[in-house]
């Protein structure tokens, strides 16, 4: 079987291997607090619940603009 004559550089294998890295995307379920989108088995980052448990406090949006 060949060898290569020259190392291939780390730029050229990584463009090699990125191509798996795009195959599939994530999919969304539905927050049963707030009945928004999330990413499944995460936090909701709308109300901070997870598992029916409030996690985390979230501020209200008007408190984050000021």
């Amino acid at each position: 079987m060949p060898n290569p004559k020259r190392k291939h550089s780390k730029a050229r294998r990584d463009k090699r291997r990125s191509s798996n890295s795009k195959l599939c995307v994530s999919s969304l379920s539905i927050c049963p607090q707030c009945k928004k989108p999330r990413m499944p088995h995460k936090i909701c980052p709308h109300c901070g619940y997870y598992n029916g448990k409030p996690v985390i406090a979230i501020e209200a949006a008007e408190e984050k603009k000021k």
